[in-house]
């Protein structure tokens, strides 16, 4: 593992004029709170120690310094990540508090107009559900739609197109994108039948997209399927883990109302892809369409953050605010984000947990990392932390949220409010379901979200009626409440249309 592909200064977190003084106070900082005694059995905080060593080695080094400084670079693309705190000033407690951290990563500006002008090369994989559900209108939009992706693919670009039922087979190896017509002719020929097991199509998708893995390409899978899969969950997640490890990025989408969302949640946070639904067989054409677009216009590949808390201090949670809004898995405090698009920031919402008897005084809370593949730079990894510091009183002063917070917390807890709606049924507690779900419409109706208020008032009286969800209901609230989060302009973008 080397740093010389990094920026030490980022890395460290000091300015470029830095003295050797003020790297190794720094250094020696923030080594003590990351060091893994300190923090036994979270990954985040051991990357961290590691990348924290080596960029001091480099910057207490005037010869390694001087070095580094001076090479050459053909471009210096770089992110900046900026976190704001919903409170800055704590009272002491002597119980446990909540604190919220808003995170945007935003894309170098001065980079747009390069890639506009220098297409982002792809490696996409498509793999696609041809069980017998799928026959019909489903695979009919499902072919128009990757004949339009195959047309508006470059000559320079990777396509793999791989389909599975009960079995799965791999329509186009990957290949340049040269020859059109004869892949189209090729994506014609998809015939659906048998059952769903989505563990052979994603591992033969896998097979293909590896072939031409770049660390300068944006290497994709994105799924699409219609159906429950059986007995194959957990291998599904185990290879999702292995791809994100490489640097693909997954997505899925379930088309119609029978195919677990909960799955393909997971699936697609596990390498910071996006788990989306579309209600129709008309509305796959521009969903595919609109992903594959937004892969192109990729600043940044392979993103992640680093969330290294300090002694004491719990990562609880983290919500992607956009693009797709979606939860997040914070399982050893590594986080996969995906891409970073070139015209929208990643904006996360972390909930971090504080211990009760903090220490009156300047009290650090965590330490967040960023770090991707920028597509136009050399050297192309970039390297960004943020600080997290509070001030512990006894007695603050009044403290005003910041408003972009507050309207985040107001729409999640839109989300959250259906989600418990949902925990309610499966415990058999209807009533409790119904009583939520009201309260849902009428905060939906007070946002002017006429529609989804009639929704959630439907699903409450059916489950007064029936003490059950529809499935088509429960997922519309649930998807269409998190479009909310990423301001509601694509709440109706993919069901607008009814089924053919």
């Amino acid at each position: 593992m080397t740093n010389w592909n990094k920026n030490p200064y980022r890395v460290l977190g000091v300015p470029q004029g830095a003295s050797v003084k003020e790297i190794r106070s720094v250094y020696r900082n923030v080594a003590n709170r990351l060091h893994p005694d300190k923090n036994p059995n979270n990954a985040a905080a051991a990357a961290q120690f590691q990348e924290v060593a080596l960029a001091h080695e480099i910057l207490s080094n005037a010869h390694r310094r001087q070095a580094y400084d001076d090479r050459p670079r053909t471009s210096t693309y770089e992110f900046t990540m900026r976190t704001l705190s919903s409170r800055k000033t704590l009272r002491v407690l002597d119980e446990p508090q909540v604190i919220y951290l808003l995170t945007k990563i935003q894309p170098d500006p001065a980079a747009k107009e390069e890639i506009k002008n220098r297409p982002t090369r792809l490696n996409l994989t498509l793999v696609l559900d041809q069980s017998n559900s799928m026959k019909g209108a489903r695979i009919e939009k499902v072919k128009i739609a990757a004949h339009q992706i195959i047309d508006n693919l470059s000559d320079m670009d990777i396509l793999s197109v791989v389909t599975f039922n009960d079995r799965s087979e791999t329509i186009i190896e990957a290949t340049p994108a040269k020859d059109k017509p004869s892949l189209k002719a090729k994506v014609s020929l998809i015939a659906p039948s048998g059952g769903t097991e989505i563990h052979k199509g994603l591992e033969a998708g896998a097979i293909e997209c590896r072939k031409f893995l770049q660390n300068d390409l944006v290497n994709h899978i994105i799924l699409l399927t219609d159906g429950h899969t059986f007995g194959d969950q957990e291998r599904t997640l185990e290879l999702v883990d292995e791809l994100t490890r490489e640097g693909i990025g997954v997505s899925a989408m379930g088309l119609g109302h029978d195919w677990n969302d909960q799955f393909l949640d997971d699936l697609a946070s596990r390498s910071g892809g996006t788990s989306s639904y579309i209600t129709s067989a008309n509305a796959v054409v521009r969903f595919l369409n609109d992903h594959v677009r937004s892969l192109v216009n990729a600043f940044a590949e392979r993103m992640s953050f680093f969330v290294a808390v300090d002694a004491g201090v719990k990562l609880e949670s983290a919500f992607r605010l956009s693009p797709s809004p979606q939860p997040l898995k914070v399982g050893n405090n590594i986080i996969p984000l995906g891409s970073l698009q070139i015209d929208r920031p990643i904006s996360v919402l972390f909930q971090i947990n504080l211990p009760a008897n903090m220490e009156v005084g300047r009290c650090h809370i965590a330490r967040i990392a960023a770090e991707g593949n920028v597509l136009s730079s050399d050297p192309p990894i970039c390297y960004d932390v943020n600080d997290i510091v509070v001030n512990t009183q006894h007695e603050p002063t009044r403290e005003e949220t910041p408003s972009t917070i507050l309207e985040a917390l107001s729409k999640l807890t839109l989300y959250k409010l259906q989600e418990r709606a949902q925990e309610a049924i499966e415990q058999g507690d209807a009533d409790e379901a119904t009583k939520r779900l009201k309260n849902l419409a009428t905060r939906f109706l007070a946002m002017g979200q006429e529609e989804l208020a009639q929704q959630a008032s439907e699903e409450a009286g059916r489950i007064h009626s029936t003490r059950q969800f529809s499935e088509r209901g429960r997922k519309t609230l649930k998807y269409q409440t998190r479009h909310l989060l990423d301001g509601g302009d694509q709440t109706r973008q993919y069901s607008d249309e009814a089924e053919e």
